[in-house]
């Protein structure tokens, strides 16, 4: 069956036809594209940095990690 066959849906538009196949197109790309960067070898993983503040105008217990406020240990002056 068709679309045509169905009373409810109009019949296919030219330009429509033209967007899904530029659109399916554009996502087998984008699916290769992400393919080949999942292949792709990165740089040795290296260790999380680990940054903990408890000084004088810093945040109390401010935790980071590699740069990133993760959160904040109440009551803790030293690790």
């Amino acid at each position: 069956m068709t679309t045509r066959e169905w009373p409810w849906s109009p019949a296919p538009s030219t330009g429509r036809q033209w967007a899904t196949a530029g659109l399916r197109r554009t996502s087998r790309a984008l699916a290769q594209l992400a393919r080949h960067l999942g292949r792709v070898r990165r740089g040795p993983a290296r260790a999380p940095v680990l940054e903990f503040y408890a000084e004088a105008g810093a945040p109390e217990g401010a935790l980071y990690v590699d740069g990133q406020l993760v959160g904040h240990l109440p009551g803790v002056t030293r690790l």
